[in-house]
């Protein structure tokens, strides 16, 4: 399963390696520990590190393409099950990091994303190295209380937001909207021991109506965020069936609950060219628990609609196969039916007086016809067949002769 050998596409590593081995971390670890691991690995062979060391590239490109192998469910199991083998049958997907994209690179991946084509991208380890390191500037947001600024390309602004134990209890909601449509990743930091912050979780910004938006909804119970790559891949894999993995897109938060005291929050620019403006939001559960259920009964149906598309694709796909197949044999009929009756007009129209006769080559035309059974052989006597004698008609030629025969 861990064999090596050549990858296609750009975005692999040259050479494939087991992902678990590249990350060093066990085959039951857990999602929180590979966070973790690429983390460390990304900053520490980071190209903007180690301009020196060609080495370090490839060796982060192998970071983060084992990185998108074991951080999504459904290519972990499948790599799991059957290693990379069904994982290139299926296709991949790649974050990019725009820090070290260039200036034409990034005006293709702006257009694309313009098109509506979901671009995935990294943060800058910049960022995510000043947050490790405790050295950013956090400015507190008090719950029921909101925050507009404007962040450029590739920064964050981060955001301190205390807790009570009661407001832990009862739930906590960070929400981002930017009514300029504005691309941004909302991040939330975990305390490390060092003092600094790692990164814990990410949602990238979704147009919502007139704005985009993403949230964290922290309710102790599990929520799901979209990951539109997944629909998008599935579009242009098989439009026709593309519905069904509408919902395949579902992944599952990683947190869902938060304990009492102060929780780091940032908003990230993720605009390929201009800031980013926004507007964040803290709020307690407490005053929307109405909300809430309706969150929490609407998630639970969405999860079971997943599971009941799953079984109706296959019943559809049945469907579909024999429809096809039906379709097939009607044009089939169809075509047999017209024959027969082509066939059966041909042989009505065999039924008359007269044949064809087929002349040999070179004596005149190619046929002619001839009359049997109650046709009337011409004779002097009897003359045409109309009652006319042929050689009585006077031709020209004829009439010159006799007149010169009576001046004889």
């Amino acid at each position: 399963m861990a064999s090596s050998g050549k990858m296609e596409g750009p975005s692999a590593p040259a050479v494939r390696r087991d992902p678990y081995e590249v990350l060093s971390v066990p085959r039951d670890s857990s999602d929180q520990e590979i966070k973790s691991a690429y983390r460390k690995l990304a900053l520490k062979y980071h190209p903007d590190k180690n301009a020196s060391n060609p080495e370090a590239s490839e060796l982060f490109k192998e970071v983060a393409y084992s990185y998108s192998i074991l951080s999504d469910p459904e290519k972990r199991r499948q790599y799991d099950t059957a290693g990379f083998e069904l994982l290139e049958n299926e296709g991949m997907d790649m974050e990019i990091d725009l820090s070290n994209l260039g200036t034409v690179n990034t005006m293709f991946a702006a257009l694309f994303s313009k098109l509506g084509v979901p671009i995935k991208t990294t943060i800058s380890p910049t960022v995510l190295e000043e947050a490790m390191n405790g050295t950013v500037t956090v400015r507190p947001l008090p719950v029921g209380t909101s925050a507009t600024g404007k962040v450029d390309k590739q920064c964050a602004h981060f955001f301190g937001v205390t807790i009570s134990e009661e407001q832990a209890h009862s739930g906590i909601v960070v929400r981002v909207t930017s009514p300029a449509q504005s691309k941004f990743k909302l991040l939330y930091f975990e305390q490390e021991v060092n003092g600094g912050y790692g990164l814990a979780l990410q949602e990238d910004s979704q147009k919502t109506g007139k704005v985009t938006s993403a949230g964290m909804y922290f309710l102790h119970f599990q929520v799901y965020r979209m990951d539109s790559t997944v629909n998008a891949l599935a579009m242009a894999k098989d439009p026709e069936a593309a519905f069904f993995k509408r919902l395949e897109g579902l992944q599952p938060c990683e947190v869902s609950a938060l304990k009492s005291g102060t929780h780091i929050f940032a908003v990230y620019g993720d605009n390929f060219f201009k800031p980013a403006s926004y507007m964040i939001e803290a709020m307690c559960a407490k005053s929307y628990e109405e909300t809430t259920e309706r969150l929490k009964e609407i998630e639970s149906k969405i999860l079971a609609k997943r599971n009941d598309l799953r079984q109706f694709e296959t019943e559809y796909r049945k469907a579909l196969a024999r429809f096809q197949e039906v379709t097939n044999r009607y044009t089939q009929e169809r075509e047999a039916v017209d024959d027969m009756l082509r066939e059966r007009d041909n042989i009505h129209c065999s039924f008359t007086t007269e044949r064809t006769l087929v002349n040999p080559v070179g004596a005149g035309s190619s046929s002619s016809r001839y009359t049997t059974e109650h046709s009337i052989p011409e004779s002097p006597e009897n003359g045409s067949v109309n009652g006319r004698d042929k050689s009585g008609k006077k031709k020209w030629f004829n009439l010159n002769l006799d007149r010169s025969d009576k001046k004889a």
